[in-house]
């Protein structure tokens, strides 16, 4: 039996929704599963922008299934679209792709090297897979299969029936264009509007409007496949509609009742697909905001089709750490299997989770990733000692389990900087990685490698894949004689003080207490001082024995964490590059 809806008053963004969405399904269509839905266009990679159109309801649907009601999450996949660009930087594909421009996605070739049918298919595995992992439960809905198959002729035909009510209700818009100086002063290309609307018609113009009239419906091309067409005539009754291709002149008459090669245009195809589906929940774009947008139109127009809008909140852009907000139309716009491939689905998650869906955040792939695991992990603490805020509690229970049970998870979830730094050192040789990570804590040393798995992985290729060649840590194969032989007394001392201290100190802890006691030592304090205790020249004494360190060590004046580093290094080469 389900579940009442939790009080709003300590509650999540996400159990908000949840709240408002089950009292709507209510109302609409009581006793029957809460439909959620979200749109993906496969015209290119489909990035972590993208992927918030998923996520936001995704997160909501969940949360209904925890309360005991059933659920059912659409993603349609908008593969019946036209290709409209040749998207740039995709591996296998060149300008001769150019050719099938305004061709289904579904009839272009696949890159060169996809083992995949088509264009389509081949875009949309790398993200059925990343919601796989990312434990995204989800009816997929081919849009191709829904059209070619007749699923929406009673819809076709009842939309070419009331032309004039939607050609009448896309008037009222198409007089309200923002001002070109409004548009000057803030481009946006058609990508960004592909990833705020979620669908790659959103650069698809209102319907064929030739002489005879205003037509909702556009045929792909019986020659060429193409939707270069303009409709010349229908008749009503009969369902005969002729058509003309204004790319390869080829021209038809078929009856409408029979013909399953075209589709609706976006601004009336996605309202119909509200009512069709009985969708209650939907998020989209930003630029749903503006006048005659999508979103906004279709309000309208849904009621055509005896249907009702969708709640939809609108959605921020995500973006990338050191980058702009995203646009597909670039080559290398990072995407969910990208993120999967540096970070675990659970931070991934979270970091959809913890962000209102009208605020804007960044997925770090630069040094940012590790904060944000640190950040992550102190969560995880507070989560386990009961004293995170009821928020934070529910994003991370959120980010960590579904309904349906608990993400797969790191058995020992090492700190991420420190494994990256391991990673980074040891290149690839485990029996070092596991050595040097067995060290951190002496008296629950790894027995595998496996246990720190998949975070270890995770940082490795991070290391790997995200970080420059020339921000690499490479040690010190000779000891560096010349500034040895430069150091003064006090820059000798502190060498022999840390000398002395490894054997004893030899684990993460007691390297750590090692490093920043020996400045202190030398001040005349105690290696255990607070900085409430100490003067602030300490710190600066200790900037300038770390910097010695990394120059002895790594030929630089910084690198990873002293204590991984001397790890790494090994007691017996540290002390050769040491001067012992």
């Amino acid at each position: 039996m389900p579940i009442v809806a939790q009080s709003t008053e300590t509650t999540d963004w996400v159990s908000r929704f949840a709240d408002e969405v089950i009292e709507e399904s209510e109302r609409r269509a009581p006793g029957k599963p809460v439909v959620v839905a979200s749109g993906l266009s496969p015209s290119g990679p489909i990035h972590l922008g993208n992927l918030r159109e998923v996520m936001t309801p995704h997160l909501v649907a969940d949360e209904i299934r925890r309360r005991g009601y059933q659920v059912r999450h659409l993603i349609s996949w908008d593969d019946y679209d036209r290709y409209r660009k040749v998207p740039a930087g995709v591996p296998g594909v060149d300008k001769t792709w150019a050719e099938h421009i305004g061709k289904p996605l579904t009839s272009v070739p696949a890159p060169k090297g996809s083992s995949y049918p088509n264009w389509a298919e081949h875009f949309k595995a790398a993200m059925i897979q990343s919601l796989a992992e990312l434990g995204v439960e989800f009816d997929g809905i081919s849009q191709t299969e829904q059209y070619t198959s007749g699923v929406y002729r009673e819809q076709i035909l009842h939309a070419m029936k009331h032309r004039g009510d939607i050609d009448a209700i896309l008037a009222q818009y198409r007089t309200k264009k923002a001002p070109a100086k409004k548009q000057q002063q803030k481009p946006v290309d058609e990508a960004e509007l592909e990833a705020a609307e979620g669908s790659g018609a959103a650069a698809e113009d209102d319907g064929s409007s030739g002489s005879a009239g205003y037509f909702p419906y556009k045929p792909y091309c019986g020659n060429c496949e193409k939707d270069l067409t303009t409709v010349t005539s229908y008749d009503d009754d009969s369902t005969e509609l002729t058509y003309s291709c204004t790319s390869c002149g080829f021209s038809e008459t078929v009856r409408l009742n029979e013909f399953n090669r075209g589709k609706l245009v976006w601004k009336v195809d996605w309202p119909m697909r509200w009512a069709y589906e009985g969708v209650i929940f939907e998020p989209s774009g930003v630029d749903h905001s503006s006048p005659g947008s999508s979103f906004q139109v279709g309000g309208q127009i849904v009621g055509i089709f005896g249907g009702k809008q969708p709640i939809g909140p609108m959605y921020a852009f995500v973006g990338i750490s050191g980058m702009a907000k995203m646009s597909s139309s670039k080559g290398g716009v990072p995407t969910p299997a990208d993120a999967l491939q540096i970070m675990e689905p659970q931070l991934l998650r979270w970091l959809y989770a913890r962000r209102r869906p009208n605020q804007s955040f960044k997925v770090a792939f630069d040094q940012e990733i590790q904060r944000l695991y640190d950040e992550w992990d102190r969560l995880e603490a507070k989560v386990a000692d009961g004293t995170a805020l009821p928020a934070d509690v529910a994003a991370h229970s959120r980010a960590v389990r579904t309904a349906s049970g608990e993400l797969p998870r790191t058995p020992r979830p090492l700190p991420y900087r420190t494994l990256a730094s391991v990673a980074d050192i040891t290149a690839r040789h485990e029996d070092q990685a596991l050595r040097i990570l067995s060290d951190l804590d002496p008296a629950n040393p790894l027995a595998s490698l496996d246990e720190a798995r998949p975070r270890y992985d995770k940082a490795e290729a991070w290391i790997n894949t995200h970080v420059p060649a020339d921000q690499r840590t490479i040690v010190r194969d000779e000891p560096d004689t010349e500034l040895l032989k430069s150091l003064d007394e006090q820059g000798r001392e502190s060498l022999r003080l840390l000398l002395d201290g490894l054997a004893g100190n030899w684990s993460l802890d007691g390297l750590t207490h090692l490093v920043y006691g020996v400045p202190k030592v030398q001040a005349g304090f105690s290696a255990d001082a607070t900085p409430k205790e100490l003067p602030p020249e300490i710190k600066t004494s200790q900037r300038s024995f770390f910097a010695l360190l990394y120059q002895l060590l790594v030929s630089r004046d910084t690198g990873p964490r002293l204590p991984t580093l001397l790890l790494a290094v090994g007691q017996e080469r540290v002390r050769h590059l040491l001067g012992a």
